[in-house]
């Protein structure tokens, strides 16, 4: 009896729930937003709340990411409302459109849609003709003007009339009514094509013309995780990323072991690979190039002696994964293609560059000079051998791990850190100490023979 009363109550709040999420779509849109915006989503249905408004007032952003969040709008099943604070341009139009209410401050703008490319040139025609009908086809889900949707995209169409509640409306108040000319709607334009429902200067005042004055606002923001994301989709951090991850990587191939310059280009290329995967960058394929690539690395480094086939295929479906991160899952002309690989090639020079002054500072350090012992410490110049490791010239031990070509071995005495002659030494096998230079051991294998040989 309990149970069900409980169930009675839970239900009953649910029906009568009386909360509005407002969420702000500010700024640029990019690909960190769709994962907040969807999240808020669910978040609202979950809960029962009556209405979702979307307070608007962006430039617009990428066409991907704004795809995304018009998918996630049109699939909720809440009242959801664009409140265009000031403009909603580009992306931005796109995703008032898939609301089911649209209300505009005085002085307000909401169009001028056209792809365009990060130097501002107009996509191809590809990309127009995708961003066109996207446009069209949410304008016409919510009962609004295809043809003034997609004159917000195309600026080479032009018409006179317009279908408005069955009838025809003569348009000659639009600008980008005339080929040439793209269209972007006032609020007064909105409201009289039917592309906008009123006007609002404030939530109150919208609330008000929502017939819901006085519900609870639920003011949403986006938690640490999604500012990181955020963050790291950004193409400044996103291609420094890249290079340190290519840096981090082409560092480590040139250095015996796994030490770290691989863990933090790993590190680096992992945060890229993961934050494009939740932003919906990365595909699946995308993290099976990466994964396999990484695997091969590893297995070469660590595995295989020398550096061969398989290392250079783990390297190159790196790359090949990395330059899929950068194409969007959208249709894009050959100026997107053409980014990509700019900001690709940018990535990998300045990765070689940056490895080439890091190796430079890296040689001339104390630091390395200790781990490596480039040069020979000579008695007339003040220095005395303190490790006393001289006497173990002609030992013969056994490889304690294997040597690739660096490793530890085992003497009568101790274990020690000892570097081949640059041949792969399997652990187990019998060494004898060649030269002793500071605390730099050089050892060989030693075939043994069998009797009667």
């Amino acid at each position: 009896m309990k149970n069900y009363l409980k169930l009675s109550f839970l239900t009953l709040s649910f029906l009568f729930s009386n909360d509005i999420y407002k969420i702000p779509i500010q700024g640029t849109i990019d690909l960190g937003l769709p994962p907040f915006i969807e999240r808020t989503i669910k978040e609202a249905e979950s809960s029962g709340a009556t209405a979702i408004i979307f307070e608007i007032n962006t430039f617009g952003g990428r066409v991907d990411a704004a795809t995304q969040i018009k998918d996630a709008i049109l699939g909720s099943d809440i009242l959801t409302v664009a409140f265009i604070n000031r403009r909603a341009i580009s992306a931005g139009a796109l995703i008032s459109l898939s609301c089911e209410k649209i209300f505009m401050t005085g002085g307000g703008l909401i169009g001028a849609a056209t792809a365009v490319d990060m130097s501002g040139k107009k996509g191809s025609e590809k990309v127009i003709s995708f961003m066109r009908e996207e446009m069209a086809s949410t304008a016409e889900k919510r009962g609004r003007s295809k043809v003034i949707a997609r004159g917000m995209v195309d600026e080479e169409l032009n018409f006179t009339h317009i279908l408005l509640d069955g009838d025809s409306l003569k348009v000659d108040d639009i600008e980008g009514r005339k080929e040439g000319k793209l269209i972007s709607l006032t609020t007064e334009q909105a409201i009289k094509y039917n592309i906008s429902d009123g006007k609002a200067e404030d939530i109150n005042s919208l609330l008000d013309s929502l017939n819901m004055s006085g519900y609870n606002i639920i003011n949403k923001n986006e938690n640490w995780s999604e500012e990181i994301v955020r963050f790291l989709t950004n193409p400044v951090v996103s291609s420094l990323l890249t290079t340190f991850g290519f840096l981090g990587i082409l560092f480590e191939l040139q250095s015996p072991g796994w030490g770290i310059p691989g863990i933090v280009g790993l590190t680096c290329l992992i945060l890229s690979l993961s934050t494009s995967y939740i932003a919906k960058l990365a595909t699946v394929s995308d993290l099976i190039f990466m994964v396999s690539g990484i695997a091969l690395l590893i297995l070469e480094i660590l595995v295989i002696p020398g550096f061969g086939v398989v290392g250079l295929a783990g390297f190159f479906l790196i790359i090949y994964s990395l330059y899929l991160l950068l194409i969007p899952d959208i249709p894009v002309g050959g100026e997107i293609l053409d980014q990509a690989m700019d900001g690709f090639t940018i990535g990998i020079i300045g990765a070689l560059i940056g490895l080439y002054f890091f190796g430079k500072i890296m040689l001339k350090t104390k630091f390395w000079q200790n781990l490596t012992s480039p040069n020979s410490q000579k008695k007339e110049d003040g220095y005395t051998n303190s490790f006393g490791w001289e006497s173990l010239v002609g030992e013969t031990g056994v490889s304690d791990t294997d040597l690739h070509p660096s490793g530890w071995i085992k003497t009568s005495k101790e274990r020690l850190f000892a570097l081949s002659e640059g041949k792969f030494i399997e652990k187990g096998s019998k060494v004898e100490i060649l030269s002793v230079n500071g605390n730099r051991i050089v050892v060989r294998e030693v075939k043994e023979t069998k009797k009667g040989d």
